[in-house]
């Protein structure tokens, strides 16, 4: 089948609908303040309405309060919250179980030593999203087109789905998929023009480019 895509950090409704017509498989929201992709709770639930039923929406938050989660599962009615902070697997569970919102949990990876981090989120995480780890002067733990070494993921399995993400390109991706094996990939800065501001053309050539590769 075709490899899989999330397009994340979408926050126009050019860039939704661009997300769209380009034929992605998951669409990415991001609430986080120091994003250059952060929506208020107005925009998300707007862009989120123009994209429901179309493909799978992921409300991206991180290390966030239970309050800020309802607020936006009842503004956004995410099919995922997309965990990219620091949540440990207890605090992923209490989530989980709270909202009845499918995860996606982001792991740091710098090196082989880092996957071990996934097993801990088997019973708790729907899917895995392998991310490169930031620099420790960053002021976010992703967006910031850094990869990690794909072929670290060569002959791992893991008890869940997982997505490739960190520094994937339109130039890149197809390469990174044959590395890696994955399956699914997911991609933000590495389809704008600049920070923040997705383009229409990029978009579309790296969800061209990730659905010609093929995976059984």
């Amino acid at each position: 089948m075709p490899v899989q895509v999330k397009i994340c950090g979408i926050n126009s409704a050019a860039a939704a609908d661009a997300v769209l017509r380009a034929g992605a498989d998951f669409g990415g929201l991001v609430f986080f303040p120091k994003s250059p992709r952060h929506l208020d709770l107005e925009q998300g639930r707007a862009l989120a309405e123009l994209m429901r039923g179309r493909l799978r929406l992921a409300a991206l938050v991180v290390d966030e309060s239970d309050d800020a989660l309802e607020a936006i599962a009842n503004a956004v009615r995410p099919d995922f919250f997309q965990l990219h902070g620091g949540e440990a697997p207890e605090r992923a569970a209490a989530i989980r179980s709270r909202f009845g919102i499918p995860l996606i949990k982001a792991i740091s990876i710098a090196g082989p030593d880092d996957f071990a981090k996934a097993a801990a989120y088997g019973g708790v995480a729907d899917h895995l999203l392998f991310d490169a780890q930031p620099a420790a002067d960053a002021t976010r733990p992703g967006g910031h087109g850094a990869a990690f070494d794909w072929q670290l993921l060569q002959g791992r399995s893991f008890a869940q789905p997982w997505f490739l993400a960190g520094g994937l390109t339109p130039e890149n991706v197809a390469r990174a998929i044959a590395v890696s094996g994955a399956a699914m990939v997911d991609v933000s800065s590495g389809v704008e023009r600049a920070p923040g501001v997705k383009s229409e053309a990029r978009i579309a050539d790296f969800i061209v480019a990730a659905k010609q590769q093929v995976r059984a």
